[in-house]
């Protein structure tokens, strides 16, 4: 394991960040099914998930850590699975998805 990785702090930013993708991916099926307050409460783990995302980013970004620039370089490839271009710069891509986020909430409030 690379010193990056060692990190309590990334390992624990880490693990929040698969906890909340695992909870997201396990009810993103039901969002339908879901009242108001449980949509807004699947939103606002969106949010969350998005910021710990940005700040891992950052954090990757941050570091000349082979392991971390490897994975870095993965995120970046992984893109491409959505249907953006690999060279996509990341920091439009987290605005475009706080956006979207922002005017999923909009329209559960209307």
């Amino acid at each position: 394991m690379s010193d990056f990785f060692k990190s309590e702090i990334v390992r624990d930013e880490l693990r929040e960040i698969n906890d909340l993708q695992e909870d997201l991916y396990v009810n993103v099926m039901k969002f339908g099914q879901m009242d108001k307050e449980q949509q807004l409460e699947h939103v606002d783990k969106l949010s969350i998930l998005l910021e710990k995302q940005k700040i891992m980013y950052a954090r990757l970004s941050l570091s000349d850590d082979p392991d971390a620039l490897e994975m870095k370089e993965n995120l970046r490839r992984s893109m491409s699975v959505m249907g953006f271009s690999p060279d996509v710069d990341m920091n439009y891509l987290f605005q475009s998805f706080r956006a979207t986020i922002d005017s999923l909430r909009e329209s559960i409030d209307t």
